[in-house]
């Protein structure tokens, strides 16, 4: 132990669920909730213009476009990967 606050995940219930448990929740609300209706309600929030809806809805139909990051700098500073990496 190195001496920080919990130090390897020590907390009660932190981290993912157990799979197990991830599928009783699922069957629990499979029994509960009809997918059919709520499609049908996505489908209609979507048609209404709701743009959460109609971001989930793209989401899952084509996929959430990719991310990308400009690593390039007008700023003047000029970063040398060779030296911010020294491995001597």
């Amino acid at each position: 132990m190195d001496k920080r606050k919990n130090n390897g995940g020590a907390r009660e219930g932190a981290g993912r669920p157990k799979k197990v448990d991830e599928a009783k929740l699922i069957e629990k609300l499979d029994n509960l909730i009809d997918s059919d209706k709520v499609i049908e309600k996505l489908g209609e929030m979507v048609l209404k213009g709701d743009s959460r809806a109609m971001n989930l809805y793209f989401g899952y139909r084509y996929g959430k476009p990719k991310e990308s990051v400009d690593i390039t700098s007008n700023e003047g500073i000029n970063i040398s990967f060779k030296e911010l990496i020294n491995f001597k």
